[in-house]
């Protein structure tokens, strides 16, 4: 993954940019199917723990 990181991507002025250099929001959308949704919303109840915190959690240590 490193070495995805450090490979040029185009830069829409033109050159290119690191990935590793970028600016990234923190944020980014995810689209799951309906029942995946499901399971992970009652996960994360069962957790006592926001859906969103649910899926931080998991996907910090994967």
């Amino acid at each position: 993954m490193a070495d995805l990181a450090r490979e040029a991507i185009p830069a829409r002025a033109g050159g290119a940019e690191p990935l590793s250099e970028r600016r990234y929001s923190g944020k980014f959308n995810l689209r799951v199917g309906e029942s995946l949704h499901r399971e992970l919303a009652i996960h994360a109840a069962e957790e006592g723990m926001s859906l969103n915190q649910y899926l931080l959690r998991k996907l910090s240590a994967a």
